[in-house]
């Protein structure tokens, strides 16, 4: 990947004709209510450094990827904090944009709005990831990208389901036991047109009963089927805090020359 600055200082990209670009773009600035953190949880200790870190350097490994956004709430300066220490380097080398909206969505679509005002194209493609999936393994991506590049829609990285599925009733009881055939469990990143999903996306605010919890809901909502690429078990979502050390253990066994926790 490219060395990149920020964009506050007014860099832009430009165009090699006829070669085919991708773009990972980070959403960063959710609160992370539901992991039991003091503040936003991609800013959490793990493993000797901020969460968002790990992130970000796997990203880096991947040399496919023309450069990488990291979208910010309007009131972050945690990222730009870490971007100045000694152990941030992948920090300093994505381009970031304080322009986060109050959901993903929103936020994603600011995102895809600052690429296309710095010279991204709506041809150009676009690898959403979760700042929480800190896990992703580089080949992951690599293999994503080679499976999508040539796909009219696009695709995402996900899991077939190999557990029995129970959909709860309202006091927490069994309702229904929902069939498990054919289920996958999302990951991502994923991966589409820039243009396709800036448009897949407005018209999913217009429409807020379509429920768009990823970017894959968009684009389905738009009548598109995107493909569904295998991912790998380890590219968990930090979400819950027990899932920090879970985390944290796995970071540890993979990378034995790591910044490792304090005792």
């Amino acid at each position: 990947m490219r060395s990149m600055t920020s964009p506050q200082r007014g860099d832009s990209f430009t165009h090699p004709a006829g070669r085919q670009r991708f773009f990972a773009l980070v959403p960063c600035a959710g609160s992370g209510a539901r992991s039991g953190a003091a503040g936003p949880k991609q800013y959490e200790s793990l493993a000797g450094r901020a969460l968002v870190l790990w992130t970000l350097e796997a990203l880096g490994r991947v040399r496919e990827l023309d450069g990488t956004l990291v979208v910010l709430s309007a009131g972050d300066t945690q990222f730009a904090a870490l971007a100045a220490e000694g152990d941030a380097e992948a920090a300093a080398a994505c381009w970031r944009a304080n322009v986060g909206g109050a959901t993903r969505a929103e936020t994603v679509y600011a995102g895809l709005h600052d690429l296309l005002v710095r010279g991204a194209l709506p041809t150009d493609w676009v690898l959403v990831h979760d700042a929480a999936r800190c896990l992703v393994h580089p080949d992951s991506i690599r293999r994503l990208i080679a499976e999508c590049r040539d796909d009219a829609v696009g695709g995402l990285l996900a899991l077939p389901v190999p557990d029995t599925l129970k959909r709860a009733d309202a006091i927490e009881r069994v309702g229904e036991t929902v069939p498990r055939e054919r289920m996958w469990a999302a990951q991502t990143p994923q991966m589409f047109r820039l243009g396709v999903l800036r448009d897949a996306l407005r018209a999913g605010f217009a429409h807020p009963e379509l429920q768009i919890t990823d970017e894959a809901s968009a684009i389905e909502a738009a009548g598109l089927a995107p493909r569904l690429v295998r991912g790998d078990f380890e590219n968990l979502k930090v979400t819950w805090p027990e899932d920090f050390a879970l985390a944290e253990r796995l970071l540890l066994s993979r990378a034995p020359h790591a910044p490792r926790a304090p005792a």
